[in-house]
């Protein structure tokens, strides 16, 4: 028969091995590569964002799923899962699709922070997520960014007409 001792120490060793494994790996470096417009439901907008994820380290990374948090400004915009599985191999990428969601509310509300905004030329990003791999391998990814957005858009506010 089993005891709680020897599962707690199972568990324990099983946890200090996959933490082990997780030192001195190199974070993974995950970009957009292209987005397009899936059909939505009600007040919802839908895309496939394809993302390349790049493997620095010398072993490679088995996944099972994966989850992608974009925050714009400070407060999320658009979250997504995927049930991809698949392998990036070591010092090697792989593109993955996954759906998008953006509701309609965080789009206005992410609108009238811009026009109420005193710098409204640049938005800050930030591109959060997770790859689910087995057992405690899972693997964080965080990318940040800074988009620059045209002149019409700046920080000089439209004047109405004389």
């Amino acid at each position: 028969m089993v005891s709680r001792r020897s599962v707690l120490q199972w568990a324990t060793v099983v946890a200090t091995t996959a933490g082990c494994a997780a030192l001195g790996r190199d974070p993974v470096q995950v970009q957009v590569v292209d987005v397009e417009p899936l059909d939505g439901e009600g007040m919802e907008l839908r895309f496939l964002c394809k993302l390349r994820v790049q493997n620095p380290n010398d072993a490679p990374i088995d996944f099972n799923g994966i989850y992608v948090d974009l925050q714009v400004r400070g407060s999320s915009l658009a979250t997504g899962v995927s049930d991809a599985a698949g392998t990036v191999p070591r010092f090697g990428e792989v593109v993955v699709g996954i759906p998008v969601t953006v509701s309609a509310l965080n789009i206005v509300r992410q609108a009238i922070g811009l026009y109420t905004s005193s710098d409204r030329g640049r938005i800050d990003y930030v591109l959060k997520g997770k790859i689910g791999g087995p057992l405690f391998g899972s693997v964080r990814f965080e990318s940040r960014g800074e988009l620059t957005l045209p002149a019409a858009f700046g920080s000089e506010a439209p004047r109405p007409p004389p």
